[in-house]
């Protein structure tokens, strides 16, 4: 992976999604970009507004656009002292999705901070979101610092869908430095009756096609609680970065994950790669 990107939320301070996206730029010699993203002010205004407020809510998107620029020297500044010599700097206005999506053309992963518990941050459906719209494999970094940022342990979450087959494929880099891949098994995905049958992967024989050996550690079989499984088996093995599809068992809408990836999102201590 030779370019990432970075959602920056935060200009001061520096986001833990920015944090550990820097540091993983380090680690893997690639480049970085952070994105600041601020709503148009048509977006924001309301249906009915007078001239003043109008006056006002452009005047505060001026403001914001400004700041936002003003820390393009202060970015490449912090991310070269972290060891990040390769980096850029984008503002843009308008939906975070659409923005993202847009300047995702020509990076390889998105690094996504989860959020906190205040209740003017990002929320589940927003996070969710993102993840489905802007297609990149997305890194969701936990609300604590992530310190060193390493490799050596990856876990993936293995249920035999296309998802997983996915996120996996996206990961490749990250699965080829790892010390250590452990595939956390849960029951493979059972094909809808009405489709054709596809034939299945074998997934030790193509993870060894691209120098990935991989170690086997089953899981139970209550899918309800697949979830709180995966985290815990990556707790078991230290692993340093969870590899899973977006999509549980519901895609009734655009912004609904699957319980076990819900799950996973609101709850995991380590950051987690996430492709659908």
């Amino acid at each position: 992976m030779n370019d990432l990107l970075i959602h920056v939320r935060s200009l001061d301070p520096w986001t833990r999604a920015a944090e550990y996206g820097v540091g993983l730029a380090a680690l893997l010699e690639a480049s970085v970009t952070g994105a600041f993203v601020y709503p148009s002010p048509l977006q924001v205004a309301p249906t009915y507004s007078s001239p003043e407020l109008l006056a006002a809510i452009f005047a505060s998107a001026r403001e914001t656009a400004g700041l936002a620029r003003a820390q393009a020297q202060p970015f490449l500044h912090w991310a070269r002292e972290r060891g990040a010599p390769q980096a850029a700097w984008h503002v843009a206005e308008g939906d975070a999705a659409e923005a993202l999506a847009h300047i995702g053309t020509w990076h390889d992963l998105l690094l996504l901070d989860r959020g906190s518990d205040e209740p003017s941050t990002r929320g589940p459906a927003e996070l969710a979101r993102l993840i489905l719209a802007v297609g990149l494999p997305c890194v969701v970094v936990p609300r604590h610092a992530i310190v060193p940022v390493s490799l050596d342990c990856i876990a993936i979450g293995w249920n035999g869908s296309q998802e997983a087959v996915r996120a996996i494929h996206a990961a490749l880099p990250l699965l080829q430095r790892a010390t250590r891949v452990v595939l956390l098994q849960g029951p493979l995905r059972r094909t809808y009756p009405e489709i054709t049958w596809k034939p299945p992967l074998d997934i030790d024989l193509y993870l060894q096609r691209h120098a990935v050996h991989a170690e086997h550690r089953p899981l139970g079989n209550d899918a309800g609680e697949a979830g709180e499984a995966l985290l815990e088996g990556a707790a078991h093995v230290g692993a340093d970065l969870l590899v899973m599809g977006a999509y549980g068992r519901s895609r009734f809408s655009e912004w609904a994950l699957g319980g076990a990836t819900r799950h996973v999102l609101a709850d995991a201590a380590l950051p987690v790669l996430l492709r659908h």
